[in-house]
């Protein structure tokens, strides 16, 4: 496929939940196939610890540091599969106020790729969430991928 001057880039938001492996392989392969890139977003919460600032600022250095790990590993995975670096955003505060706010701030983010939880309190929060009114608001198309596909399943739909 041709290269366009704006690929599309598939943003997906990395937490620590068992199909966030689901969501990444998807968008990978799905930017592998347009010629499009990934962007993987880790947003680090406010915890309720803000009256003891020192223990915070320790507790948020730590995430930091684990975020970062984490966001390399899923980049040494990403890169063979899309065929190329993935973009990274780590960014601090509610995860679905940072994650609209993304969306808003760059426009090369194309489609938003979110995996579907498959325990019995339902999709996931961000999914649930996104599905009400915020949707409407978004300038962009949400894929959900079952978090129950096997590789080979995600292989043959995307």
């Amino acid at each position: 496929m041709g290269e366009t001057a704006d690929p599309r880039v598939f943003l997906v938001v990395v937490d620590e939940t068992e199909e966030l492996q689901i969501a990444v392989h998807y968008a990978a392969r799905r930017a592998a196939h347009t010629g499009g890139r990934v962007a993987l977003l880790y947003v680090i919460e406010p915890s309720e610890l803000q009256t003891w600032v020192a223990i915070e600022n320790l507790a948020r250095e730590e995430q930091r540091e684990e975020a970062e790990q984490l966001m390399q590993r899923l980049c040494e995975e990403i890169l063979p599969i899309a065929g190329s670096m993935p973009i990274v955003y780590i960014r601090e505060g509610p995860r679905r106020d940072e994650l609209l706010a993304l969306i808003n701030e760059d426009p090369s983010i194309s489609i938003l790729v979110l995996a579907a939880a498959t325990g019995p309190e339902g999709p996931g929060p961000l999914i649930s969430y996104l599905a009400g009114k915020p949707a409407a608001r978004l300038r962009i198309p949400i894929t959900i991928v079952p978090g129950s596909l096997t590789m080979e399943q995600l292989d043959a739909v995307s």
